[in-house]
């Protein structure tokens, strides 16, 4: 199983939303049973149906492929070693988006460039000309932009505008403030206008 397979141009898919319970398929249900059971032909299926969308997400909170990868890598095998505790309270898909979301941001609080720069400074405005300020690349598709942003801003975008995450959760995983989460958010949501809305006018107030 190795995600560096895929093609992060093809990855483009849906993950269900946190707070949004699914009803699990007779077939997709047997798999889980029989993967808890260790049977590795029932996982390697699980594998392949949740491999892209798994991914997906994990570039989405990073931005960067290798680390995208990497945390997609972690995820699977945390989901061989954790899937007994799976109770089959919560739709399959959500309980391994929450797990997806989970490996990714204790990955990159690991990642200590990374961390400093997402809790050092709240002086948005110049993460901001700095984002601004680096060669546009053509960004056709709303993916391309969210890796333009910074750190801060689309982890908190992706998590609450794509992911469906409360702000309140957002704070308490990420360790900031709500005040801050909606700041973030708001900044996030003016740069992606700017980007792919420029007839509107920028980001500028």
């Amino acid at each position: 199983m190795d995600a560096r397979t895929l093609n992060p141009s093809a990855t483009i898919v849906p993950f269900p939303s946190s707070e949004t319970a699914a009803t699990v398929d007779a077939a997709e249900q047997h798999l889980i049973v029989q993967a808890q059971q260790r049977d590795h032909r029932a996982f390697q299926e699980l594998y392949n149906r949740y491999l892209r969308r798994t991914y997906a997400l994990c570039l989405r909170l990073t931005g960067q492929v290798t680390q995208a990868e990497d945390i997609t890598q972690e995820v699977f095998i945390l989901l061989w070693r954790k899937l007994d505790s799976f109770n089959g309270n919560s739709a399959f898909s959500t309980w391994l988006h929450t797990l997806t979301t989970n490996t990714a941001i204790s990955y990159m609080r690991r990642q200590k460039s990374w961390w400093q720069r997402l809790q050092a400074t709240d002086d948005y405005e110049a993460l901001a000309e700095q984002v601004v300020a680096e060669p546009a690349p053509a960004l056709a598709e709303l993916e391309a932009a969210l890796a333009r942003l910074p750190e801060r801003a689309r982890v908190v975008f992706v998590l609450h505008a794509l992911e469906g995450y409360r702000q309140e959760s957002i704070a308490k995983v990420l360790g900031i403030t709500t005040g801050t989460v909606k700041a973030q958010f708001h900044r996030a949501k003016q740069l992606l206008e700017q980007w792919l809305l420029p007839e509107h006018g920028g980001a500028d107030e």
